[in-house]
Parts: C-alpha cells; structure tokens; sequence
C-alpha cells in the first residue's frame, strides 16, 4: 500500500509538483505530443448527443486529459504546445491544458495499472462491445461505488443519463446538475446550481469536468464541511482526482485514456475506496 499525502486544492498540487514533491521536476520534463478531439455522441434510444471536447498532453508512456468547454481553447493549441516544457504548460497554459499536463505527470508517476498491482486500485474490465453496452458497464462500475440507504439524495455534479439510472438501480434520488442540459432522458430538471445540489444532497457524484471548470475545490470544500462522501467519476484528471483521496474525495472511477467511447474492444478502468469509504 502506497501512503501519500492528500492534497487539499488544485493550485496548492501543482505548486507541491513543480517544487518536485511528487516526483521529478517538470523543468526536466517536455511534452512531446498535444492532441484536441472534439466529437459528439448520442446513445441508442436517447434524445440527447453529447458534445465533448478534449485535450490531451502525451508525457513518456502517459497520457494527461482534460474536458473542455466548446470555444476554451482551439486545435492551434497542438501547434503551439508540443514539445514545450512541462513546468511552462503548468504555470502559463490555459486551465484545461494546465489540468491535462498535471494528469499527464501525475499518471507517469504512478500509472493506474501499478496502483492496482500494488493493491491500491481495483481494475474493472468494461466489455467489447457497442457504445450501449460500454457505457452501460461503465456506469454500473462508477454507481458500485455508491454505499447509500434506500432513498438517499445523491447529487449528480455532470449529467450522464446511464448514470442517471445506475444511481436509481442503487436505490438513490438522482439530484441533476449541468451546465449545458435543462432535462435528463426521462424528463427530470436538471438544475445548473451547483450550491442547490450541494445543500440537498447526502451523497455527490461529480465528473472530472469540475477539474477543467475551476469548481472541483468548491464542491470538495462544501462537502468536506458537511461530512458527506464524494465520489468522482473521472475522465478528465483520472490522477488528478486520485490525489485527493481522502481530502475529501471518498472513491473514485478512474479512467485513463484512451476512454471507453474511442475503443469498441476490451478496456480498463480503476476504482479506489478510501478506508470506510463510499
């Protein structure tokens, strides 16, 4: 079992690796590849199609992604952005390229596959299969890590609609947040106030996109202040995430690149508990 301390806030964790308190210093370190992918998705038997956009930093053997919103950043960000020292993308880049060079390093650290070897995380297979059957599994792997008594309100910081349903299968009341969504699939509001769900809720499942968003620090210190568990389900800053397990974070679904939705055939993703943990 490897013992680190929690990080309290995002900009206190990239202070803590560009003074090298995680591992090398990222003046040392470049990275050698940017990628933006913009694609959109809509589900089988769904009104809704998912507009995302991401950007993603390659350093030594890892990758770093962050989700952005539509017009943050745009693919000259490639261009102007590979081969550049990692401390420069860290201190001086646009927050969602900031978050996916602090992924990147944090991933080549410690990649998720050598946590779950050294007994730290929990390697969940999702099936080969359709982009239904993918993200159903993946759904039902995030909502497994829910704890909650029958009923229980859980706040729902992202909205993905198989994700709506695996908190009901659970036997929890989907409280809906998002931006860019006014109803889930089956018709339920879905608020864009983040404080609202905060108040209510006694359980919060939140996407990495908080990490992109510049909220991730809110909902963990309203959160922490109230005792109540988050679980993060995490494309964006898989290892990000991770550092704060148990700062507030409870469990986490980590899934590194490349994501479930760019592959059709057999892929992984990591479940972390802290002790007594969601």
């Amino acid at each position: 079992m490897t013992v680190t301390t929690p990080a309290l806030s995002v900009d206190a964790l990239i202070e803590a690796v560009l003074a090298g308190e995680h591992g090398p210093l990222p003046s040392e370190l470049v990275a050698t590849s940017v990628f933006w992918i913009h694609h959109g998705t809509r589900l089988a038997g769904g009104d809704t199609t998912y507009l995302n956009q991401y950007v993603l930093v390659r350093l030594g053997g890892s990758f770093g992604g962050c989700a952005f919103e539509a017009g943050e950043i745009d693919p000259s960000i490639c261009h102007d952005s590979s081969g550049t020292p990692l401390d420069v993308l860290l201190r001086e880049a646009p927050r969602p390229l900031r978050i996916a060079a602090l992924d990147a390093y944090l991933s080549e650290v410690r990649p998720h596959r050598v946590a779950a070897e050294e007994g730290d995380a929990e390697p969940v297979t999702l099936p080969a299969g359709t982009p239904e059957v993918r993200a159903k599994a993946r759904d039902a792997a995030i909502a497994g890590l829910l704890d909650i008594e029958q009923g229980a309100k859980v706040g729902l910081i992202g909205v993905v609609n198989p994700l709506v349903a695996a908190i009901r299968e659970r036997g929890g009341e989907p409280l809906p947040c998002d931006f860019n969504l006014e109803t889930t699939q089956w018709g339920d509001p879905v608020t864009d106030d983040m404080h609202e769900v905060l108040d209510r809720a006694e359980a919060v499942v939140v996407t990495g996109m908080t990490l992109s968003n510049g909220s991730f620090d809110t909902v963990l210190e309203r959160c922490r202040s109230r005792g109540v568990p988050v679980i993060v389900y995490a494309q964006t800053g898989s290892a990000v995430a991770r550092a704060f397990l148990g700062s507030g974070v409870t469990a986490l679904s980590a899934e590194p690149f490349p994501f479930s939705q760019f592959s059709a055939e057999e892929t992984a993703l990591y479940r972390y508990r802290t002790v007594g943990g969601a």
